[in-house]
């Protein structure tokens, strides 16, 4: 869908995307650097999904989760970096309407799957630690299904709200945005009607696709220390907790960098902070968690040696 013709000029049919750099000495040395981090990221977490299916004491339900993350991972990073680095080669920083608004649904979907999936995982370890006996009924693998397939549907229902309330506003007048890939804030920034309604969406719906989750991190999470806390064997407790601690590592990353991006609409100008900002929502991040999740754990850590070394475990 185009946007109509506004009253003081022609309507937008591109945008003009500056992306990180405009010195042109320092876009080979950007180029280089983002498509490393591309292929770190992709093969960090198709390392970490065959680990999962290889090793077969990674079949359980945290694993389970976690394999859909290294996915959403995936996902997140490709659909902003190839395009910004097909930008960076061809020298033009031109993006269609319809390719922008695009953009911007797969990202608010895969990031909203994120935010859902996180919570399912704080509550799988609360099921774990808090309540052993009852677990593996209360997390069976048809639970385990039925909240990926909700944490889907939630964050579609979300991004496409965003993407057809953005597609009402007319943009005609100013085309060029501070980024290097398509998001609310700064397309709020360029149109030309009023976009009251659409901030109030992203307000309304955020606290649904954050903050509800963030509210059911913290009480599960308050639960499993309550709970490790009154564990006796201080190995026990450091067990527990490291089974914890990599996923609040991420979910620190994921939510603070995204609270600071969506929280920030009055500023009039996108800023070099944006930016900064975006690189660790959408690279840094996805980068950092098969690490995260792979540093401190064992049993990862001996399923990615066998796939390195092409074995399968027979345990």
């Amino acid at each position: 869908m185009e946007p109509e013709s506004g009253a003081n000029g022609t309507a937008v049919t591109e945008f003009i995307l500056l992306g990180l750099v405009e010195t042109p000495g320092l876009q080979p040395v950007v180029f280089v650097l983002f498509l490393f981090a591309y292929l770190v990221t992709v093969g960090g977490n198709i390392s970490i999904l065959a680990a999962i299916l290889v090793e077969s004491r990674l079949h359980t339900p945290m694993y389970f989760f976690l394999g859909n993350l290294s996915v959403l991972d995936i996902g997140c990073i490709t659909v902003t970096v190839p395009s910004m680095l097909g930008r960076l080669l061809s020298q033009k920083r031109t993006v269609p309407y319809e390719a922008c608004l695009t953009q911007l649904f797969f990202f608010h979907q895969l990031a909203g799957v994120d935010c859902f999936l996180l919570t399912a995982m704080a509550y799988d370890r609360f099921l774990a630690i808090c309540r052993p006996l009852t677990y593996s009924t209360r997390m069976s693998q048809t639970v385990q299904r039925v909240l990926v397939a909700v944490s889907w549907a939630f964050a579609f229902t979300n991004a496409l709200t965003h993407t057809v309330a953005i597609s009402t506003l007319n943009f005609c007048g100013p085309n060029m945005i501070n980024h290097f890939y398509c998001d609310l804030p700064q397309l709020f920034q360029l149109s030309c009607s009023s976009t009251q309604l659409n901030e109030l969406l992203l307000f309304g719906l955020g606290i649904l696709m954050a903050g509800a989750p963030v509210i059911l991190i913290v009480t599960s999470y308050i639960h499993v220390a309550v709970a490790v806390l009154r564990i006796r064997s201080a190995e026990g407790r450091k067990k527990a907790f490291s089974t914890c601690g990599s996923h609040l590592t991420v979910v620190v990353i994921f939510y603070g960098t995204g609270v600071f991006s969506y929280m920030r609409l009055g500023s009039v100008e996108a800023s070099d902070k944006d930016k900064g900002i975006g690189i660790l929502n959408t690279v840094i991040s996805p980068m950092l968690n098969p690490l995260i999740y792979s540093l401190r754990n064992p049993d990862v850590q001996g399923a990615l040696r066998r796939v390195l070394a092409g074995k399968r475990s027979l345990a």
